[in-house]
């Protein structure tokens, strides 16, 4: 059975990560009072990404660990870079049917009950008829 000692990382690397994790969460409140429109959501997901990244790597030491653990972590984070893609695709195009119609159904009722209040009422139509 062999022997497998762990990994010490450096006071100076714990502290580097340390700093660059209290700037990137100083970012995200500083980018959050921000409006950047369709690109809020996906700035707030690399942030979380890059400081998780950073967690994962360094502070759970899966640099130095065994490659397999790499590449487990690598394909978990495939998938839910995939699933997050889906839903941002699903509320990103949602309403976006060439079928639908703009506004909503009171208002719909409302421009049916309006075409109808402009109709003649039915019994009030004459038909022309010429003998034949």
């Amino acid at each position: 059975m062999s022997h497998v000692e762990h990994h010490v990382s450096s006071i100076k690397l714990l502290t580097t990560v340390f700093g660059g994790l209290v700037f990137l969460t100083v970012f995200t409140v500083l980018t959050a009072q921000l409006d950047l429109g369709p690109l809020n959501v996906p700035l707030a997901l690399l942030i979380a990404t890059t400081k998780a990244a950073l967690v994962v790597i360094i502070f759970m030491a899966l640099k130095w660990d065994n490659k397999v653990n790499t590449a487990i972590f690598g394909i978990g984070v495939l998938f839910v870079f995939v699933f997050i893609s889906f839903t941002l695709f699903d509320t990103l195009f949602r309403g976006d049917l060439t079928n639908t119609v703009e506004g909503t159904i009171q208002d719909q009722m409302i421009q049916e009950e309006a075409m109808k209040a402009r109709e003649p009422a039915s019994d009030a139509i004459q038909f022309n008829r010429t003998p034949q």
